[in-house]
């Protein structure tokens, strides 16, 4: 696995796991937030990018 690999399975494992979700931007917010967590417990730099998928 590649390093953004393991990070998606981290947080698939850690952050979301078990969890349901009503609609696709509870879920986007929800993968949001356990980046960030992860970043800042792990001591490294996030960045957001967003794409316009128009």
């Amino acid at each position: 696995m590649n390093r953004i690999e393991e990070e998606w399975h981290q947080l698939k494992t850690h952050e979301i796991a078990g969890q349901m979700f009503d609609n696709n931007y509870d879920l986007a917010m929800t993968i949001i937030d356990g980046m960030e967590a992860r970043s800042i417990k792990g001591e490294y730099a996030l960045e957001r990018l967003i794409f316009n998928c128009a």
